[in-house]
């Protein structure tokens, strides 16, 4: 089911990990943000947007985790977008002999018969330095950054004042660090990319949970900082997000857990 978040701007969410997609109106076509996580979703999603008689023009991934970068038939043949090292990250991957076999030990057994793995990974990097992504519709602004995930992009829909944000700023996960030299400086230098265009943001959209709305935006942003801040400075963490979980979600209380370890260990 697709909702609408802003004017032109519709989301539609997964079940098990609250996978936002989000399809932006342009003139010939939509644009599909991070496509879903199940073939019965992504069937959904292009059934609905059959009944809207609106095609899929075009694709981006946000960044080149697994659940970010899958694809349906039904959504069409339509170019799919990500950043230069997001696409070059997925190459890796499907360089591997057994990258199919690898890919789905890691999916949730819920829905691993349910994830198709036909089309995974098929991103175009797009130009390094690209910042605008080229589609016939809205402006859309590309904001790269070093967090999370190699190539990790946010999407900043000028015209109807909505920030994508890929796996941050969440109201359900923790940010979760990339395995880099300096995950937890890599983080913060994202967050302020992200939260430099927040004058512009009246609506956001995580990758996963729920949207934010006006100053609910800026909450969002302080509260992932507070938390990487306090990791980084041995303070005890108190971030609802770990202390209090959303019911059904104490098993995200691992991440935080398995982050602590690993920074503690780095610091050793």
């Amino acid at each position: 089911m697709l909702e609408q978040v802003a004017e032109g701007v519709q989301v539609h969410r997964s079940e098990l990990l609250e996978n936002n997609t989000v399809v932006v109106h342009g003139r010939d076509g939509v644009l599909v943000v991070d496509a879903g996580i199940t073939g019965a979703e992504m069937s959904c999603l292009a059934g609905d947007l059959r009944e809207l008689g609106r095609p899929v023009v075009a694709g981006f991934s946000t960044h080149p985790d697994w659940d970010h970068v899958l694809w349906h038939a039904e959504l069409g043949e339509a170019p799919r977008h990500g950043t230069a090292r997001c696409a070059a990250s997925l190459r890796e991957v499907l360089s591997e002999p057994d990258w199919k076999a690898r890919v789905a030990e890691g999916l949730p057994p819920e829905i691993a018969e349910d994830t198709p793995l036909a089309l995974y990974g098929l991103v175009t990097g797009l130009p390094v330095g690209t910042t605008r992504l080229p589609w016939d519709g809205p402006e859309v602004r590309i904001i790269e950054h070093t967090a999370h995930a190699p190539g990790h992009a946010a999407l900043l829909i000028e015209e109807h004042r909505v920030l994508v944000a890929g796996d941050m700023l969440s109201d359900v996960f923790v940010p979760m660090f990339d395995d880099t030299g300096d995950p937890v400086e890599d983080y913060l230098a994202g967050l302020a990319a992200l939260e430099g265009v927040a004058d512009d943001v009246d609506v956001l959209v995580p990758g996963h949970g729920s949207v934010a709305r006006g100053e609910g935006v800026r909450a969002r942003m302080a509260l992932d900082r507070a938390y990487v801040e306090d990791l980084r400075d041995g303070r005890e963490c108190g971030d609802p997000r770990v202390v209090s979980p959303k019911p059904g979600w104490e098993w995200a209380g691992a991440i935080h857990e398995g982050q602590a370890r690993r920074l503690a260990g780095r610091d050793a």
